[in-house]
């Protein structure tokens, strides 16, 4: 289904209770409503990224003081997963600060890490920049079940976050994970500036693929020092919420990653996420580079909401469930 703008906006707008109440309603029809899938994300390659998106820490542009790091070695990474799935997490993130995926020993360790991850039954995403084509084939032969990149913002806003690479190269990068046959996780920030509009713009992008992403990731900005986004106010709570809860209705097959920004956000407002259709969370300390709720502040909300963490398993499972039902819709 293509959603034209004014359709989204009047889903957007709905009164709040409303609103939830057709999130909930996608939700319970889709997905598991008592499941959560918990993912773990970790820098394998940090800092000095040539790219100067302002919202990021490692932009080589931003005087944040991040020391640059090399790509850390299989058995590193490997050390990092077992302690991820120990810790409950189920699907695996590897993010590295490049701006186009190398060729050559960085990339061939990459595929080994890759391999090592997914023999340990964790489902594996990566996160890298942008591919060549055979990078992708290469990546999905290895084992790598999920590319992340996402849109950031509206195609309308692009320009004024980052300069260094366009939103047409973005969407190039999805398809070519598409055709490699990789699940495709791809969303954005809230909180940088841009309109309402400009949020459901990109909602309006992603929900318009042709297939829409399987994963959607909602970050709220988390406004870094050094970087130009630096002083930005926190997202407003409510906005926040009715993003994830048109991105459910919009999406109703993917999982909808509830990301960056949780450390500002309390039990009542990420339990409000939960209920607009949010299904999924990063454990660990870290994001990447930024910080993240403790491994125990996650297991006892999900606990105490009756919630229950969802195996790869079970996100196929549903998953095959969502396209029949879709399928039966048509």
């Amino acid at each position: 289904m293509q959603y034209a703008l004014d359709e989204i906006r009047e889903i957007y707008n709905l009164p709040f209770t409303t609103l939830i109440f057709r999130a909930q309603e996608a939700h319970h029809q889709f997905q598991d409503p008592s499941g959560v899938q918990l993912c773990t994300l970790k820098s394998i390659k940090t800092g000095a990224c040539p790219e100067d998106c302002k919202y990021c820490p490692q932009s080589a542009h931003a005087d944040t003081g991040l020391e640059k790091e090399a790509l850390l070695d299989t058995e590193t990474i490997l050390k990092d997963a077992v302690a991820a799935k120990e810790g409950g997490a189920t699907r695996f993130c590897m993010g590295a600060a490049w701006r186009r995926v190398p060729y050559g020993d960085a990339f061939d360790s990459l595929l080994t890490t890759v391999r090592g991850v997914s023999d340990m039954g964790l489902e594996v995403c990566c996160t890298l920049g942008s591919l060549e084509q055979d990078q992708a084939n290469s990546l999905q032969e290895a084992g790598c079940d999920v590319y992340n990149h996402n849109l950031d913002t509206s195609r309308d806003y692009y320009s004024e976050i980052i300069t260094t690479r366009t939103f047409d190269e973005r969407l190039e990068n999805i398809r070519k994970v598409r055709v490699s046959g990789m699940e495709v996780c791809s969303g954005g920030i809230i909180g940088m500036g841009e309109s309402i509009d400009d949020r459901l713009k990109m909602l309006q992008e992603l929900s318009n693929l042709d297939p829409y992403p399987d994963s959607v990731p909602i970050n709220a900005l988390i406004a870094c020092k050094g970087t130009p986004l630096e002083g930005r106010s926190f997202v407003d709570s409510f906005e926040f919420v009715r993003i994830v809860a048109t991105a459910r209705i919009l999406m109703p097959k993917a999982m909808v990653r509830l990301s960056a920004g949780r450390t500002e956000m309390n039990d009542e407002l990420q339990t409000l996420c939960f209920l607009a259709g949010a299904n999924s969370v990063f454990l660990g300390d870290k994001l990447l580079t930024t910080a993240n709720p403790s491994e125990r502040s996650d297991h006892a909300l999900i606990s105490k909401l009756g919630l229950k963490s969802l195996d790869p398993d079970d996100a196929r499972a549903i998953h095959a469930k969502a396209e029949e039902q879709a399928a039966s819709l048509v």
